[in-house]
Order: C-alpha cells, then sequence, then structure tokens
C-alpha cells in the first residue's frame, strides 16, 4: 500500500532534484515506458513515519487510468 501522487511533468523534476539526497529513494526518479504512449516518470520513498509515497509524471495525461499499447 501506498499514496501516489501525479504531477506536471516540469514539477516531478523540480521535486526529484529537491528531494536528491534528502530520501532514500526505493526507486530512484525514472522514465518508464519510454517513448511509448504511456511514457511516464515515477519515483517511490517512505515519508518519516515509514508510509510509502509514489510521485509520478504522465508525457500525455490521457494516459493515467488508461491502458495503452507499446506504439
Amino acid at each position: 500500500p501506498h499514496l501516489g501522487v501525479i504531477l506536471r511533468p516540469a514539477n516531478f523534476e523540480t521535486l526529484a532534484q529537491r528531494l536528491s539526497g534528502q530520501v532514500v529513494f526505493i526507486i530512484e526518479p525514472s522514465v518508464r515506458f519510454a517513448g511509448t504512449a504511456g511514457e511516464q516518470r515515477t519515483m517511490f520513498f517512505k515519508d518519516p513515519n515509514g508510509y510509502a509515497l509514489e510521485f509520478k509524471a504522465f508525457a500525455d495525461d490521457r494516459y493515467i487510468f488508461e491502458p495503452f499499447a507499446d506504439e
């Protein structure tokens, strides 16, 4: 279980830079499905209480809640 937050790509990059060296990432900031319709940036880390937090940013917001085919 985790809390998920969706950001705009520029906000994701800003947050990732600000967190660098400040938190221990479970999943380092990275790009998944690069070059596909579902391209997304993602990162996971735990808050001070141990809860997992996921931050994502989609290249195309239409794919936030829809499956995509690798194009």
